[in-house]
């Protein structure tokens, strides 16, 4: 499965924002890595096809970013989808 283009850090808005609806499935992807308890290693390099070897450190913030807001989604972000969308 192909992770659409991507930046190192998502935006952080204060509402669910294009990008976010692009990456829905990378969210979930790294949310079911967690759970599974995958290394962030072997989760970066197969969600986004980053060598954490090569990069260590911008593999781990792009890892730790997505995931943060993913994790914001399930706690927050979910809501505004739930919202009438404004024209």
């Amino acid at each position: 499965m192909a992770t659409p283009p991507f930046d190192d850090h998502p935006p952080l808005t204060e509402r669910v924002n294009a990008y976010d609806e692009r990456h829905f499935v990378t969210y979930l992807r790294l949310l079911d890595a967690q759970r599974d308890g995958a290394d962030w290693r072997e989760a970066v390099a197969v969600i986004f096809g980053l060598d954490p070897e090569r990069e260590p450190q911008r593999a781990r913030a792009v890892h730790d970013s997505h995931l943060a807001r993913a994790r914001w989604m399930t706690e927050t972000g979910y809501r505004h989808l739930l919202e009438p969308r404004l024209q």
